[in-house]
């Protein structure tokens, strides 16, 4: 089954009322870079990187652009630059329901329903899940419909008490896991809606789990992890996951920046057999 809704936007924009220069600054500074270096880095002067910061000078929009690059700033914040030191936004926001992104949302509707039986999904920069294939669907069975109604929240739905949460047998520490996740992600896009969510989700009441291993379910030594795994309990059964999460290179469009793929790759040959059964 896929699920496809338009998203809401993923970051608010720092206000562009005090012009470009402390923007700038603000992000030299959050990336630890020194005048210097950046102005190395982008092909200027330390000079005029401290001139366009104090305001003594307006950069073009080339130097707007290759600045923030060089600083890693995210798509939707380089437009705010851009209108900070009086130009046009560069970046479009295009509704992921426009038919402008058909072929886009058709490719990744492909690519997750062919993942499958291993579950994937896309989500948005605040964690709304726009598309899932039946992997998704088979670990959300019996959560209560509050959970379920739309927008679908990824991070919800996995610590929410009524939601996953009571299922994941290493909740302490694919909780630690999501959470600096959401911290990392703060600290790059500097986004309201995404520290309100992440506000909501750290104080949950965390469930108690009983610790579990997935070789639980198959005679034979533990499976040795070559990172986190999601340990998830489904009809009896202890499920191993290893999350990896994809990105659209070069975006042009604040949309496509903020989409994330997700997949959930089988931790061990229990779970591998497992899901290849439910698929039969």
């Amino acid at each position: 089954m896929t699920l496809l809704t338009t998203g809401t936007p993923g970051s608010a924009a720092p206000p562009a009322e005090r012009g470009v220069g402390p923007l700038l600054r603000a992000w030299r500074e959050r990336r630890r870079v020194s005048q210097l270096e950046l102005a190395l880095r982008a092909d200027s002067s330390a000079r005029h990187i401290s001139f366009v910061e104090t305001g003594r000078s307006r950069p073009s929009e080339e130097m707007v652009l290759r600045l923030a690059e060089h600083l890693d700033v995210p798509v939707r914040e380089r437009n705010t630059l851009l209108v900070a030191a009086g130009y046009a936004p560069r970046y479009r926001e295009t509704p992921l329901d426009d038919p402008a992104l058909d072929a886009l949302r058709a490719g990744m509707e492909r690519l997750i329903q062919g993942y499958e039986p291993y579950p994937a999904l896309v989500v948005d920069a605040t964690y709304n899940v726009l598309a899932a294939n039946r992997g998704i669907t088979m670990l959300m069975d019996g959560l209560p419909e509050k959970l379920l109604a739309p927008p679908l929240n990824a991070m919800r739905l996995t610590l929410h008490p009524e939601g996953l949460a009571p299922r994941i047998r290493n909740l302490p520490e694919w909780r630690g896991h999501l959470l600096a996740q959401m911290e990392r992600q703060i600290a790059l896009h500097r986004s309201a809606p995404l520290r309100a969510l992440y506000e909501e989700v750290a104080a949950y009441p965390v469930a108690d789990t009983a610790p579990a291993t997935a070789a639980e379910n198959e005679p034979g030594e533990p499976a040795a992890y070559f990172a986190l795994p999601m340990l998830i309990e489904h009809e009896g059964r202890t499920l191993s996951f290893i999350s990896s999460i994809s990105t659209f290179n070069t975006p042009m469009d604040v949309t496509v920046a903020e989409l994330a793929i997700e997949t959930l790759l089988p931790g061990d040959p229990a779970t591998v057999k497992y899901l290849h059964s439910l698929m039969m």
